[in-house]
């Protein structure tokens, strides 16, 4: 598969405005999707199988929400993707685990320092910390944080 076919399995699971196409010289990826809790697997599905492999996965704590962002890349010019996923705080998200075996040790890093737990892991547990850690460094309201935003005031549209 190809990075259009890509596009075209994206185009069947999600709506037209959820997929935006960027210019990579100035973001750095090519296409912008939004997605919804439930369509992590499938999109992740559909990229493994288009030949785009896990780069990296992180999240954004902002007031009223987390956003969760996966990183899909390709060996292929210009064929990087963000995926972002509104996650409301005390929410899960599922596993792409069963898709990606990098997302094993990504998913326990934005557990271990953001709080997010995700679905049916099979090894959630701290990472990075000490396993009694009764915090997420990450997150806005740990320590003395106070430029906290909403999704709203920065990219100009609400939380899922």
């Amino acid at each position: 598969m190809s990075f259009d076919d890509f596009k075209e399995g994206l185009g069947a699971l999600l709506e037209p405005s959820a997929v935006r196409p960027t210019d990579f010289g100035k973001r750095g990826y090519s296409l912008q999707v939004t997605a919804k809790r439930d369509q992590v697997e499938p999109i992740a599905r559909v990229a493994r199988e288009a030949d785009l492999f896990l780069e990296a996965m992180t999240a954004v704590d902002f007031a009223d929400a987390f956003q969760v962002i996966y990183l899909y890349n390709a060996f292929g010019a210009g064929s990087r993707v963000r995926v972002r996923v509104a996650v409301k705080k005390g929410e899960s998200l599922p596993t792409v685990s069963t898709v990606y075996d990098a997302a094993l040790w990504h998913e326990r890093e934005v557990f271990d320092l953001f709080g997010i737990p995700f679905d049916n892991h099979p090894d959630l547990r701290r990472l990075l910390l000490p396993e009694d850690a009764d915090f997420h460094p990450l997150r806005k309201d740990f320590g003395k944080v106070h430029g906290v935003r909403s999704t709203d005031e920065i990219y100009g549209e609400p939380t899922a």
